[in-house]
C-alpha cells in the first residue's frame, strides 16, 4: 500500500474539527433554548479540571555500558528546568505496546548496504513486536513515501520492507550547484517531520522512529530543528541504525563530504534515543539486537509540572539516579501546551 504523504492534510483535519464544534455547539444552544426555565436557573457546579502529565521514558546503564533493568521509583530523580518534580507515575516498561515507525534511506548511498538493513528490519520487527503492537514503513529518497500504514501483521509489513528500493535516478533539489556527480535527492528531515504529524502524533503510548540511514539530508522542505521539534511535539523517540557506505562518499571525489553523525545524534539523543553505528554492514544484526533489549528495558516516569502555565514553551528535563555511578538515557525535554 503505496501513497505519498501529503502535506496538507493536518490543516484539512482542522478544518473538519472546527466544523463538527461548531455543530456541536448549535445543537447544544437549541437544547438549551427548549429546556424547561427551572432548569436553566440550577447553579453551574461543574468544576473543570485540567491536569498535564508528562511522560519520560528512560534507559539506564552502569559505567561498562551494561543495562540496568531493576531500579525502583525512589531511585531516581527528575528536574524540569533545575526545579525537582514529584515523580508520580513509575513503571518498568517490559511489555508496554510499542508504536514503532520504519524510515529506510533508499538514496544512492544506502545502495550497497539496503539488501543487508531489510534483511535485519524484518527480523527486528519480528523479535521486538508484541500482539499489541502496531508499526508502519516509510521510505525517504527524494519523496517520503508510506509503503505500510499502522499494522500488526508482519507480513504486510515484511513485504513492505522488501519494497524498498534504491531511487538512483534523480538529482535531488540542492541549493546551487554540487560538484561531483549527482547523488539524488535524501529527504529525511521531511520523512521525520511527516511521519510525526501524520501518523504518530495522536497515538498514544511509547512512539519510537527508527531511522535506518547515514544521516545526509539533501533537499528537504524542513530544516533539522523542525523535525526535532516535531518528533518532541509528538512525544516520539528516534533511534538511528547509522550504516554508513563510507566508500561511497570517497568516490565522490572530495567534492560531496560526509557530515550526517552530528544530524542523527541530535534526532536521537535529543528525544531520548540513541545512534547505534554500524561500520561494517555484517554488524547490522547486532545493531537491532541492542535497540530490541533497550526498547523492553525502559523505565516510565511520569509526573505533573510545577510549572503548570500553558504557555507552549519548551521545557529542560533531567533525569539521574540518587545512588552510583549510572547513566540515564531520556528525552531531553517537552513543548508545554498552549492554551
Amino acid at each position: 500500500m503505496r501513497r505519498r504523504i501529503p502535506w496538507a492534510r493536518a490543516e484539512t483535519g482542522l478544518f473538519l474539527l472546527l466544523a463538527a464544534l461548531s455543530l456541536g455547539l448549535w445543537l447544544w444552544a437549541e437544547r438549551s433554548v427548549a429546556a424547561p426555565q427551572e432548569q436553566s436557573a440550577a447553579p453551574d457546579t461543574t468544576l473543570r479540571i485540567s491536569t498535564n502529565v508528562v511522560n519520560v521514558y528512560a534507559v539506564v546503564r552502569d559505567k561498562k555500558g551494561r543495562l540496568i533493568p531493576d531500579l525502583n521509583q525512589q531511585d531516581f530523580e527528575l528536574s524540569e528546568d533545575n526545579v525537582p518534580q514529584p515523580i508520580r507515575y513509575f513503571s518498568h516498561e517490559t511489555d508496554t505496546p510499542l508504536t514503532i515507525g520504519l524510515l529506510i534511506d533508499t538514496s544512492p548511498s544506502q545502495e550497497r548496504v539496503l539488501p543487508i538493513e531489510q534483511q535485519e528490519a524484518k527480523a527486528f520487527l519480528r523479535e521486538v513486536m508484541r500482539p499489541k503492537d502496531l508499526a508502519f514503513v516509510i521510505h525517504f529518497d527524494l519523496e517520503v513515501e508510506l509503503l505500510r500504514d499502522l499494522t500488526a501483521n508482519q507480513r504486510l509489513l515484511a513485504s513492505a520492507i522488501d519494497e524498498t528500493v534504491i531511487n538512483a535516478g534523480v538529482q535531488g533539489p540542492l541549493p546551487g550547484p554540487v560538484p561531483g556527480p549527482s547523488v539524488g535527492g535524501t529527504h529525511l528531515f521531511d520523512a521525520v517531520y511527516l511521519a510525526a504529524n501524520e501518523l504518530l502524533k495522536n497515538e498514544v503510548g511509547r512512539k519510537v522512529l527508527v531511522l535506518l540511514t547515514d544521516g545526509e539530508d539533501q533537499g528537504s522542505r524542513v530544516k533539522l530543528n523542525d523535525a526535532l521539534e516535531a518528533a518532541q511535539k509528538a512525544d516520539i523517540i528516534m533511534y538511528s541504525v547509522n550504516v554508513v557506505d563510507r566508500e561511497f562518499y570517497r568516490r565522490q571525489g572530495g567534492g560531496l563530504g560526509f557530515s550526517g553523525d552530528s544530524a542523527l545524534k541530535k534526532l536521537s539523543e535529543e528525544s531520548g534515543g540513541r545512534v547505534i553505528r554500524v561500520d561494517n554492514p555484517r554488524d547490522t544484526a547486532l545493531a537491532f539486537e541492542q535497540l530490541s533489549r533497550e526498547l523492553r528495558t525502559q523505565y516510565s516516569l511520569g509526573y505533573t509540572p510545577i510549572n503548570a502555565a500553558r504557555d507552549g514553551s519548551f521545557r529542560k528535563i533531567r533525569v539521574q539516579i540518587r545512588n552510583g555511578d549510572y547513566k540515564v538515557q531520556a528525552r531531553r525535554g517537552y513543548y508545554a501546551p498552549r492554551g
